[in-house]
């Protein structure tokens, strides 16, 4: 089991939109893969303080965690990854992306985000979830 943490933040607009980030091109894991937003949980950081600090870093937007909603485990098997669902603090959704983590990003439905490749595994499997749910 991996001993690093990380967060991915689950952000849905009125619409039923996600916001997807494509990686910047010079990162060292995933460089160009479009996932949500996330990151490392640094040391005695939790993960709610974690994500509301990586949303702030690589897109600029102010958000409070709201509950857990899922769980994974990185491709390289490096972060237990906790999936947070994060709401805005207010309805500016002006994004200023990272120069270097953030290449692009993109408000997208679930059947939509689906289209982009390359895509991290999980985060593929859980939009096709969101398109197909089980009953």
């Amino acid at each position: 089991m991996p001993k690093k943490h990380g967060v991915v933040a689950i952000l849905q607009d009125e619409q039923g939109r996600f916001l997807l980030i494509r990686r910047g091109l010079q990162l060292a894991r995933a460089p160009g893969f479009w996932c949500f937003v996330g990151g490392e949980v640094e040391e005695g950081e939790s993960f709610e303080a974690a994500i509301v600090r990586e949303m702030r870093e690589e897109v600029g937007l102010e958000v409070r965690a709201i509950s857990k909603a899922h769980e994974t485990i990185s491709p390289n098997n490096e972060y237990r990854l906790h999936w947070m669902i994060v709401e805005l603090y207010h309805n500016d959704i002006k994004l200023c992306l990272h120069e270097i983590e953030v290449a692009e990003a993109r408000w997208l439905h679930p059947h939509d985000a689906l289209q982009l490749d390359p895509m991290l595994p999980t985060l593929k499997t859980w939009l096709s979830d969101r398109c197909n749910p089980r009953s």
